[in-house]
């Protein structure tokens, strides 16, 4: 029987809709139901670890045939990419400081606020999902192509992200991206405005335009922004952080080209935003799609199950039950569930150093009307800490159902690497409480100068842009913070890497790359989740993993349903979604079902 602590699934939240003439989407059973005691004889490929990048991998092998095992030591799918709840998390933070995993997570420190207890508290644990490598996805990418063909998105909810700030001289500057907001924006130079739509032009096909980017190839792409585009220092920052998303001021012109482009040519794929995000929970959500699309396709599933030890020679894996089985092509494993024996795991040399927390405050001064959720960079050297690498922040509210009414989610993080990184998070949220106690405190409803006034003649208070009239501001409340968690995670994957265009065309180097820890031993390594806020990497990985095991990436989630119905989605079909649920505040895009496993309490240790 299930622990009431698990969060409900997206199956019992919502129904399937009834006028959907696509596959029926099965209910609980080989997910959520009880799972199989007993081991089966032989299977194609054993995948340990309920990752993304791993049930992706199990979804396109079951779909093609393969007979598929798949195993996760933990009581709950997700693994490195989990979606948990509070007491989840405590549990998590004892496994890591008692070192349950020692090449991909580290000092992990937890407080979590008396108003989160079970039963006692103003919350309660599976109120809230926090995601341990939280994403965003773009509109126009592979991972969503291969959740529309696969029909994964059946199992799931999105919804839109158009708030983006860079933060600059105290101020949270809201992103400028589209023709219309160039030309209005009354701050904005017409000159300015002028250079802007040329280097959008340029660089939605920039690669067809060598004689203006070769020049800067192997220079820092700011080079070129203010050389060649005439550009100033806070659009080179929007372009750089916001939409390039960039770790640091030293990345090179064609990255950064690539990573801009990405962005725009997502905007108005859907509607009039780049950007989406799974509502209950992130990675988590859709690892849990892809293992239900597997399930159905075949795949058999089993918590609670260790990977003791593999034979090569005699390619029988065997279990901490005391089971066994037989594979007959390979063994994928998530370097989170790696016999604790085995030194061929690929090396997690790069770090990167994350704190979310739980504020209770809805910080829907930072969202776009309807939405909820919103993205906060701090450039090299915007933060008092004289941070060298970007902080980014993506922060949810209640909206997202990850979070009750009146709280939010903030998820900080920084590629920066020792102990600095620590003090460039802690600037960067103590930036963030400051900018939204000032903005949402009733102390300004009298402050003339901190007022704007609408066109009825009514005030408006000026949030969002923090002008110098706040600097002086010292507002009386302070943020409550339910929880605080601080670790850092290790990946194999270097910053930036998941970006470059090679990458996306399969090859023996590009293979070796991204899988570092493949061998001729039948045993194949997934990379742990890298900095990159996107899902870039997911499709990459899972293609090259496929390749390795089927020989080609022809038939890679080349599915034929049975009904015959178009799988794709349209722009329309997704915006009539969106339309439909504004009563809700959703910005839904189809059905889904994903849950948080079950968890034990256990002790508060201060942060």
């Amino acid at each position: 029987m299930l622990s009431p602590e698990r969060r409900p699934s997206m199956a019992e939240r919502r129904p399937v809709l009834s006028n959907s003439s696509s596959i029926v989407v099965p209910h609980l059973a080989g997910i959520e139901d009880p799972l199989p005691d007993s081991t089966p004889d032989k299977v194609d490929v054993l995948i340990v670890g309920t990752g993304m990048v791993e049930s992706v991998l199990a979804a396109a092998l079951s779909w093609q045939g393969s007979k598929v095992l798949h195993i996760d030591k933990n009581d709950h799918y997700g693994d490195s990419s989990a979606t948990m709840t509070v007491d989840q998390i405590k549990r998590w933070v004892n496994q890591v400081n008692e070192g349950e995993y020692p090449k991909c997570y580290s000092n992990a420190k937890l407080y979590v606020s008396t108003s989160i207890e079970n039963g006692r508290g103003r919350f309660a644990s599976r109120d809230f999902g926090l995601d341990l490598a939280p994403k965003i996805l773009f509109a126009k990418s592979d991972l969503l192509s291969v959740l529309v063909n696969s029909r994964v998105h059946q199992y799931l909810e999105f919804q839109s992200l158009s708030s983006f700030h860079t933060y600059e001289n105290d101020s949270f500057e809201k992103l400028t991206n589209t023709k219309q907001e160039i030309f209005t924006d009354q701050n904005l130079p017409l000159m300015t405005k002028r250079n802007l739509m040329k280097f959008i032009k340029f660089v939605l096909n920039w690669e067809e335009q060598p004689e203006i980017w070769e020049p800067y190839s192997n220079r820092p792409i700011g080079d070129m922004l203010v050389e060649k585009f005439k550009l100033d220092k806070p659009q080179v920052f929007e372009l750089m952080f916001s939409i390039g998303l960039c770790y640091n001021m030293h990345t090179k012109t064609p990255e950064v080209l690539q990573r801009i482009r990405r962005y725009l040519s997502s905007f108005d794929v859907y509607g009039p935003f780049s950007v989406l995000y799974s509502k209950y929970g992130g990675p988590g959500e859709l690892s849990q799609g892809f293992c239900r699309s597997a399930a159905v396709g075949g795949a058999m599933y089993k918590l609670n199950e260790s990977l003791a030890s593999y034979d090569p020679s005699s390619k029988i894996a065997y279990f901490n039950d005391g089971s066994k089985v037989s594979v007959t092509e390979k063994v994928v494993i998530s370097p989170t569930q790696a016999p604790k024996y085995n030194q061929n795991a690929p090396e997690q040399k790069y770090e990167i150093h994350r704190l979310t927390c739980i504020v209770e405050k809805s910080c829907e001064e930072w969202f776009t009307e309807g939405e909820s959720a919103a993205v906060v960079v701090f450039p090299p050297g915007s933060l008092k800490s004289g941070n060298q690498e970007v902080v980014q922040s993506f922060i949810l509210g209640s909206g997202s159902e990850t979070c009750p009414k009146g709280t939010s989610i903030w998820y900080l993080s920084t590629t920066q690497q020792g102990p600095r990184a620590e003090m460039d998070l802690d600037a960067a949220l103590e930036a963030m409480e400051a900018s939204i106690v000032r903005e949402s405190s009733s102390d300004l409803e009298n402050d003339e100068s901190i007022l704007r006034f609408g066109p009825n003649g009514e005030p408006v208070i000026n949030s969002v842009r923090l002008g110098q009239s706040f600097k002086e501001y010292v507002p009386r409340e302070k943020i409550q913070f339910l929880l605080k968690l601080y670790h850092i995670q290790y990946t194999s994957t270097p910053p930036f890497a998941v970006v470059d265009p090679s990458l996306f065309d399969i090859n023996r180097e590009d293979s070796e790359r991204l899988i570092p820890g493949a061998s001729d031993n039948g045993v194949l390594y997934t990379a742990m989740p890298s900095a990159e806020i996107s899902y870039d990497e997911v499709v990459t990985a899972a293609k090259v993993l496929y390749e390795k095991i089927v020989g080609s990436d022809d038939d890679f989630f080349d599915l034929d349903f049975e009904d015959g119905d178009d799988a794709a989605i349209s722009k329309t079909d997704f915006e009539n979604a969106i339309e439909d649920d504004e009563d809700d505040e959703d910005a839904e895009m189809s059905v889904g079902v994903g849950r948080s496993g079950t968890a034990e309490c256990i002790g508060e240790m201060e942060i």
